[in-house]
């Protein structure tokens, strides 16, 4: 795979601006990983930066940021987090989710995801009331 986008001279404007590709939804995601992240994963070891770095560590740039978040997340940030983490805890795999992502969330089954991600990182907050976590 090649060299990741983020460098250490980056701020947070230059990070989002080389993940999003200029996509417009996938800055606007972007901006809430940074913003909100940190709320989600309290585990992530540099806050909101944590999210994004993560998507650059997976390769994931551009429109694929958005159709991550709309397609296979359902526009739940929280569950675009917890996948993100899936791929950093070896639940799933890169190939799982890059064919997630260009397949409308094929073969990806984001609620097993989620579980085994609090299974292993007690700290994750479930933003939504009412959400019981899968068995």
């Amino acid at each position: 795979m090649p060299n990741t986008r983020i460098e250490l001279t980056d701020n947070i404007i230059s990070a989002i601006m080389k993940l999003s590709e200029g996509n417009p939804g996938a800055m606007n995601v972007c901006i809430q990983l940074d913003k909100e992240g940190v709320n989600i994963d309290t585990d992530s070891f540099c806050g909101g930066l944590g999210q994004l770095l993560s998507l650059d560590a997976e390769h994931v740039y551009g429109p694929k940021i958005w159709m991550l978040y709309k397609d296979v997340c359902k526009e739940q940030l929280w569950k675009m987090i917890a996948v993100m983490r899936a791929v950093q805890l070896g639940i799933i795999t890169n190939s799982v989710l890059h064919h997630a992502i260009e397949n409308r969330g094929d073969g990806l089954n984001v609620d097993e995801c989620i579980t085994k991600v609090i299974a292993q990182l007690p700290g994750f907050k479930v933003p939504v009331a009412g959400y019981k976590i899968p068995k």
